[in-house]
């Protein structure tokens, strides 16, 4: 799941609201440590959305 999920985010990253939209999907579907892990991939791969990054999981972690 946590190899899908950075596939549909890379492919959702030209629109902040979709990528939103994707990422707090994800948020609540990983398990701990992938979530943990998604959070460093999406921080170091989407830098232009850190603070998305950074709100979706303040919100649901």
């Amino acid at each position: 799941m946590f190899e899908y999920t950075k596939q549909i985010l890379t492919k959702v990253s030209f629109d902040k609201n979709l990528f939103r939209k994707e990422l707090t999907k994800a948020v609540r579907f990983l398990k701990k440590d992938e979530k943990r892990l998604l959070k460093i991939w999406c921080v170091a791969t989407f830098a232009t959305y850190y603070n998305v990054v950074i709100e979706v999981f303040r919100k649901f972690s």
